[in-house]
């Protein structure tokens, strides 16, 4: 075998790439990893939480050597209406124990790290390397081309982000459509540990996830927030048809959000080190393109559209590490068509059947008084309940019906409840 040719070249080094290179470089194959930014996770921005499961499919007890941030115990929603906002936290701290659930995460750090798991288990990894187009011959893809130079692999694994230049040039699928992605924006605060512990009321290693609804304008989209160590990580996503429509550009809404009074008062004295933009899979199961492989090439990770978003979870990166796992194993059975096996692996799994599972949820997301009535409308009830002014309150019960006419009609709240009932 010639120094440019491999068993094995998979494009991007994120958390999908990164976990196929490694599972296929502890059993033996030559594999290329590439990465188009100066090093692993530096044009990235994330979410910032990492489910643990997917190290642990990988490699049990992997979690224990990553660069991961604090496990998460605490899950709060927060519903916005201007100033004022209602904010549901739910507190398990069984969530931490054993192999904790998830943890939040920085892209940056994870990302190098994962690349270089890869590399220490035999990968041969090149960062700043950008994949200029495929080589096929006699209706297999059977290499890369960097540049002028040509490198040949048996599989050619894609990896290369939720707008796969590489999938649309092997004709597997069209260019991402803006229905079915989300713009992500997000900004890495600097906060003492001392000062992230009192304002979310956890220790050293617990950590808060945090989802905002009602702070888009309207747009179907919501908010963020991770406590890292350290840091947090603070974002909000959008759906970019929408957001292109509403005439405000996603940084002035961005900024709106960060002075909110409950978010102000949480990133108060901390000083901003990271700010990016990154388009995210929005749409689940439905957005899946039909055709994920062809002969000699696979596709994995964002760039195969795998994410779930429920309004209240957010999955991506542990769907993305599952995918490569599921690519390596696929190619690792020698004899097999890769395709076929990628598939069956990616059901194996539960990867596949899990999106199924949500298939259906994105269409909460099509009523779009969740984004402005609603987190208005309980805003307004708790204020009446809580408010005390010396004067005779009216009858709960009539206020209370007011409130909701004030926002939505019954037949609006009818209509939204079906809606509802037959997303989930």
């Amino acid at each position: 075998m010639s120094d440019d040719s491999f068993d094995v070249i998979v494009a991007g080094a994120g958390p999908a790439g990164s976990a196929c290179a490694y599972a296929l470089a502890r059993e033996g194959k030559n594999v290329l990893l590439l990465e188009r930014g100066d090093s692993a996770g530096a044009k990235n921005v994330s979410g910032g939480r990492l489910y643990t499961y997917a190290l642990e499919l990988l490699e049990p007890g992997m979690y224990l050597r990553a660069p991961l941030q604090r496990r998460i115990v605490r899950e709060q929603v927060m519903l916005v209406e201007g100033r004022r906002a209602t904010t549901l936290d739910a507190a398990d701290p069984a969530w931490g124990e054993g192999v904790p659930q998830s943890h939040s995460v920085v892209r940056a750090s994870l990302d190098e790290w994962f690349a270089s798991e890869a590399e220490g288990a035999g990968a041969v990894f090149a960062s700043g390397m950008r994949v200029d187009g495929l080589i096929e011959e006699n209706g297999r893809i059977v290499g890369i081309r960097v540049g002028e130079d040509e490198m040949r692999a048996g599989v050619v694994v894609a990896a290369d982000g939720v707008n796969s230049l590489l999938a649309q040039q092997a004709g597997l699928f069209p260019d991402v459509e803006a229905r079915a992605v989300g713009v992500g924006v997000k900004e890495t605060i600097e906060l003492p540990d001392s000062v992230i512990n009192a304002r979310f009321g956890v220790s050293n290693e617990e950590g808060v996830a945090r989802v905002a609804i009602g702070c888009t304008e309207g747009i179907s989209g919501g908010g963020f927030l991770y406590t890292n160590k350290g840091s947090l990580s603070l974002g909000i996503v959008f759906n970019p048809e929408q957001a292109a429509a509403n005439g405000r550009q996603i940084q002035e809404i961005f900024q709106d959000f960060k002075e909110q009074p409950g978010i102000a008062a949480l990133i108060d004295g901390g000083t901003s080190v990271e700010y990016g933009a990154h388009l995210v899979p929005e749409i689940g199961y439905h957005g899946i393109p039909k055709r994920l492989h062809r002969e000699g090439m696979l596709v994995i990770g964002d760039a195969a559209q795998f994410g779930i978003n429920t309004g209240l979870v957010i999955r991506g990166m542990d769907l993305a590490i599952v995918s490569g796992l599921a690519a390596a194993r696929a190619i690792l059975k020698e004899g097999t068509p890769t395709g076929p096996a990628y598939m069956a692996e990616l059901e194996e799994l539960a990867l596949l059947p899990t999106m199924r599972a949500y298939a259906e949820f994105h269409g909460i997301f099509g009523i779009s008084r969740i984004f402005r009535e609603y987190p208005a409308l309980a805003n307004q009830a708790l204020g009446f309940l809580f408010n005390v002014d010396g004067k005779v309150p009216p009858p709960m019960l009539k206020k209370l019906l007011s409130v909701v006419k004030e926002n939505v009609t019954f037949r609006q709240l009818a209509a939204d409840a079906w809606k509802g009932y037959r997303s989930v």
